[in-house]
């Protein structure tokens, strides 16, 4: 115990929350090419104003290749940290890894484990979708978020105003709720187009249920950031037996972020049938993963061509295949999820032809964004089964880009095609010079 004792915190922030959640996978740490700690026991700590942490059951740390340090902290929410620092036999990191000895009531849970700063050494948690081993996932952690995230922003719920629904911010609360400081901490603070383009497909569903979204579209306006609800105003322009037509205006802080358009369709018998072939590409399975830090979804890059070397060169088209653990409740949340990753892959085919450029400079030395997309639905969309997404980007100049795609079901059915207007251009100034971070961008 330290010899003065600490004043804990919650009484003076009542709405403060620490939650430790079993992880649904295995978790591992290295240093170099030294595993440090791996269990299948391991918790993952969501802290407000904080970034998700990996606690390690101490009994499946290696404990051989870690060292105690006089080094402490004090967290007036956890307690007392003590300090580790490790070693992959050639370099020493200090300090690196820590526990809460005796961590106050509130957080018992995390008394037991070990934490490792993952900006330092390689944290990495596996999702085992099932006894194969070709489903077995690895991410980096911390992740951005999971599939039931996606589904929950774009899920927008009712309010009491006819018409209107509302978004939450991410994570709720916002980093900086209790610290203003927290706000600095966000990884790129800029909801994605595709998302916007889910929340119009969504709300155009539950203003008009019974029919089917057939087609939406969407102009971004002014970005829009996780720290803030969305609201989602929409007005039905002709409500019809067969097919309606709505107008969506999402909005943050007063200040519109994008406008839309949703067509909707009762269905009708089927006169004829056709449809584009699908390409003739490798399947997911001989597809390196593609880690864009959502758990709960698998994304299968062909080719391995959405991030290479800026040494390497291909043509301006980018094939994912991509699915859901998790099967949603409605077929229009089927259809957001399908739709928000529509948004991904333009910007990334575009510049794949151009040496010493790729989709990693995004944010960091080029300013990208996606201005615009359309999407148009032809076939019932299941999330949990194999998509291909194929996205040429048929057009790269003049600071822009535009991608035409297809998704395909694994069968060859045709489930829907999208249109994306993106921008590339060069910063006026550079980000950091901005007061920006978007190095850890989605």
């Amino acid at each position: 115990m330290p010899a003065t004792p600490i004043e804990s915190a919650w009484p003076k922030y009542p709405g403060y929350v620490i939650r430790a959640t079993p992880l649904d996978g295995i978790g591992t740490v290295r240093h170099g090419d030294v595993v440090l700690a791996e269990s299948a026991h391991c918790l993952v700590v969501a802290e407000s104003d904080h970034v998700d942490q990996l606690y390690f059951p101490v009994e499946d740390v290696r404990w051989e290749h870690l060292t105690a340090t006089d080094h402490h902290t004090v967290c007036p929410f956890k307690g007392e940290a003590s300090y580790w620092s490790s070693t992959d036999g050639v370099d020493t990191e200090e300090n690196v890894a820590w526990a809460y000895l005796e961590p106050f009531a509130e957080v018992a849970p995390i008394a037991g484990h070990l934490a490792f700063y993952a900006d330092r050494l390689e944290v990495a948690v596996t999702e085992l979708w099932s006894a194969d081993p070709g489903d077995h996932l690895t991410k980096r952690f911390p992740l951005w978020g999971s599939a039931s995230d996606l589904c929950r922003l774009m899920d927008v719920s009712p309010t009491e105003a006819a018409g209107r629904f509302r978004a939450p911010p991410y994570p709720d609360p916002p980093l900086g709720t209790f610290f203003d400081w927290a706000k600095e901490r966000h990884r790129r603070d800029v909801v994605e187009g595709g998302q916007l383009l889910g929340d119009t497909i969504v709300a155009a569903s539950k203003v008009v249920p019974g029919q089917r979204v057939t087609s939406a579209y969407a102009i971004f306006a002014k970005a829009a950031s996780f720290d803030a609800p969305l609201d989602v105003d929409v007005d039905v322009l002709r409500g019809g037996r067969s097919i309606s037509t709505v107008e969506v205006r999402i909005s943050q802080d007063g200040a519109l972020r994008c406008a839309g358009m949703a067509m909707l369709d009762a269905g009708a018998d089927e006169l004829i049938r056709g449809a584009a072939e699908m390409p003739d590409v490798a399947g997911p399975y001989e597809c390196p993963s593609l880690d864009m830090s959502v758990s709960g979804r698998d994304l299968r890059h062909v080719d391995g061509a959405y991030r290479r070397s800026p040494d390497e060169t291909g043509p301006p088209e980018i094939y994912v295949w991509a699915r859901f653990r998790e099967s949603p409740s409605e077929q229009y949340l089927h259809q957001a999820l399908l739709a928000q990753a529509s948004t991904h892959w333009t910007i990334a085919a575009a510049m794949r032809p151009h040496a010493g450029l790729t989709e990693a400079e995004a944010h960091v030395t080029v300013s990208t964004g996606i201005m615009s997309a359309s999407i148009a639905f032809h076939d019932d969309v299941d999330v949990t089964e194999w998509m291909l997404y194929a996205n040429p980007a048929i057009y790269a100049g003049r600071g822009s880009a535009q991608g035409i795609g297809r998704v395909h079901a694994r069968d060859g059915r045709l489930l829907a095609s999208y249109s994306v207007q993106a921008i590339i251009r060069g910063f006026s100034a550079p980000p950091e010079a901005m007061g920006k971070d978007y190095k850890n961008a989605m």
